[in-house]
């Protein structure tokens, strides 16, 4: 059995048989659970990508212009990666204010896949740059030239300050948000990278090997596909409305089964409607009815405490006429 929470003042459709019932929160909050992957992040990250897009964009160039000084291909791999970086800020920046525009008509779910569709892009324009800077390396690795080690360091410990500080603008929304995650996740890994380059200035400095530099920018390149798999792999995820990772479909299942009055469920779908909210639609069998309107905003409720499910939209059926052409599992 459910324990009903109190509810606060909410729409909802009227109950009658074989009917869509639909409830949805105004606010989007997501209950009071915390480690859900799919919660809304907690703070607005606006001035965030402002000032790491404008740091990066501005480091960049000062990376690019050195990397060609000191003839380092370590350095201008770096300075590839951030210019990816920097490109993946924005969109992830463009994703998180489309998301806060309306539903239209034609866009009923307003633009929140917009975010969906940052991480997956941020994920494909970092594994195509680092295709160009491992081709680069190999190709210096054959020949390696001379490097300006100091210019190296000096360069790149700045570049650990600046993807630091951007990283941690960013820490406290990593968990909640994986277009939040993306953007967090490249910073570090900038700061990490930029910290092996300057290993690697320090190393020809002291030893004079040339071939040091390519094969810090083979081990950068390594770095970065090790790094973004996982967002790729979880943005894709997404874009292909999959279950959002946390929430568990077998416990949902199990969850509005024992709602009272319900006889069985089938046609249960849970999809991401953006990095941070989830849908749900799903048939109710309950061979005396729903009870009353109240059943359906109860019902909601519950999904939302439980897993962070604000938008449900549940469809009562007696289960005592024609059976249903979605009941079976295979069925779309």
């Amino acid at each position: 059995m459910v324990r009903w929470k109190s509810l606060d003042t909410r729409e909802t459709m009227p109950v009658t048989d074989n009917h869509d019932h639909h409830t949805h929160d105004s606010h989007h909050d997501h209950g009071s659970q915390a480690g859900h992957a799919h919660a809304h992040a907690p703070t607005d990250f606006g001035r965030a990508f402002a000032i790491g897009t404008a740091l990066n964009a501005g480091f960049v160039l000062l990376e690019a212009i050195y990397g060609f000084q000191a003839n380092s291909v370590a350095l201008l791999a770096d300075a590839g990666h951030n210019l990816g970086d920097v490109f993946g800020l924005l969109m992830a920046w463009g994703a998180s204010a489309l998301v806060k525009r309306p539903p239209t008509p034609r866009f009923t779910y307003g633009y929140r896949s917009s975010t969906i569709l940052a991480a997956l892009g941020n994920a494909v324009l970092l594994l195509v740059a680092t295709g160009a800077i491992a081709w680069e390396a190999v190709q210096r690795l054959g020949s390696p030239e001379p490097v300006a080690a100091a210019t190296v360091m000096i360069v790149a410990a700045i570049g650990i300050a600046i993807n630091g500080f951007t990283a941690w603008m960013f820490m406290a929304g990593r968990g909640d948000d994986i277009n939040i995650k993306a953007a967090y996740a490249h910073m570090a890994a900038d700061a990490v990278v930029a910290a092996g380059v300057v290993a690697a200035g320090l190393a020809i400095a002291v030893t004079g090997w040339r071939w040091v530099d390519p094969v810090t920018s083979l081990i950068i390149s390594a770095v970065i596909v090790w790094g973004t798999w996982g967002l790729l792999r979880g943005s894709v995820e997404l874009a292909m409305n999959a279950v959002p990772s946390g929430i568990d479909p077998a416990k949902v299942r199990k969850h509005l089964e024992a709602l009272p009055g319900v006889s069985a469920i089938h046609d249960l779908h849970i999809w991401p409607m953006s990095t941070t909210e989830a849908a749900l639609t799903c048939h109710l069998v309950m061979p005396m009815g729903a009870p009353d309107d109240t059943f359906i905003a109860k019902a909601a409720e519950s999904i939302k405490a439980a897993f962070g499910i604000a938008h449900s939209t549940l469809q009562i059926e007696r289960g005592d006429g024609a059976e249903c052409a979605l009941a079976p599992d295979h069925v779309v």
